[in-house]
């Protein structure tokens, strides 16, 4: 089992938003945008945490996603290319690289 939460999965909260996208059937790209939600926000207020998201005095934890919008991260499962922990980065994700054929 690769996920305590699930009997499945990966513990990618993207995976999570995208699922209940497509449970949900939702098209339009503010409500794909909103499943974003379930696994950001939703849990913090559940959780009553007055420190969550990105203001000035609060914790910098955040994970920087290769996308264009919470919509597009949910919809193309944007991969994660840097976190951040209490402003310390904790991981880095180079993008991919072609290398391309020596010509001779």
């Amino acid at each position: 089992m690769l996920n305590p939460f699930t009997p499945f999965g990966d513990c990618s909260l993207i995976r999570m938003a995208n699922l209940y996208a497509n449970v949900a059937h939702v098209g339009h790209p503010s409500e794909i945008a909103s499943c974003l939600d379930l696994v950001t926000t939703a849990p913090a207020k559940l959780m009553n945490l007055a420190d969550y998201g990105i203001a000035l005095g609060n914790p910098a934890d955040v994970v920087v996603l290769d996308c264009a919008s919470a919509g597009a991260a949910v919809a193309e499962l944007a991969s994660p290319i840097l976190g951040f922990k209490r402003g310390r980065m904790t991981f880095e994700r180079p993008g991919a690289v072609i290398n391309w054929p020596v010509r001779r």
